[in-house]
């Protein structure tokens, strides 16, 4: 069968990640997280007192970042300059800065290139919300997950709980409502559904449900011949 890049793009807590990991899983293709690459940078820029607002500074700290994956016991873990920052980037203070950090240009141009270095040998999956439009507009499949508000603030709401984050279900929401406003409205690479994206409502889908409707496209796609 031939090997694929899958992208897909869609709005914040739509379970981009969680179909991303299970796809690459069912297929054994690499998974690639993009937003935690965002949210590494992010995390150092915060940690470092970074002004987001002085290019200088965001080209200087960008030379000091690395960011690595590592599967740990069948999970995929972000590693910011050999140091383990999964569950801190996923912290409400990282996700209230990410889309400021990700719609800075020279921030996106440095996670751009490492990302399209990635899918070089095809056979990956890869989310985030530019994937199908500027990381790689050649991609064989490409999907772009929506769900309503209120289900997206609701999911994001229990896992942060399910973590004992302390967080109300009316902060999340405004949380998300500002992210897209951020994501969508950006001049550089703004959230968007590419023309050749299969939309996917996942409002009122499972995940098995979710996965069973994707995966019945992949398997199209990957026999299809190349020529």
């Amino acid at each position: 069968m031939n090997k694929i890049i899958i992208a897909i793009d869609g709005y914040s807590s739509c379970g981009k990640s969680t179909l991303a990991k299970e796809l690459a899983q069912t297929l054994s293709y690499a998974y690639i997280d993009t937003g935690a690459m965002y949210r590494a940078v992010t995390l150092y820029i915060i940690k470092h007192k970074i002004d987001i607002q002085d290019s200088s500074q965001i080209e200087d700290a960008l030379k000091q970042v690395q960011i690595h994956f590592k599967n740990i016991e069948g999970k995929n873990h972000t590693f910011l300059n050999h140091v383990n920052v999964e569950e801190e980037i996923r912290k409400m203070y990282v996700s209230n800065q990410v889309s400021n950090v990700a719609a800075i240009s020279a921030v996106r141009r440095f996670l751009v290139k490492q990302q399209q270095a990635m899918g070089l040998k095809k056979g990956i999956v890869m989310d985030g919300r530019d994937i199908g439009t500027v990381v790689f507009p050649q991609a064989e499949l490409k999907f772009f997950m929506t769900a309503s508000p209120e289900v997206r603030a609701k999911r994001r709401f229990d896992e942060l709980r399910s973590k004992n984050q302390n967080i109300t279900l009316e902060e999340v929401l405004h949380n998300l409502q500002e992210r897209d406003r951020i994501d969508t409205g950006r001049a550089d690479s703004p959230l968007m559904q590419a023309n050749d994206a299969i939309v996917i409502d996942n409002s009122n889908l499972s995940k098995q449900e979710q996965l069973q409707k994707v995966l019945d496209l992949v398997q199209l796609k990957i026999q299809e011949p190349i020529i």
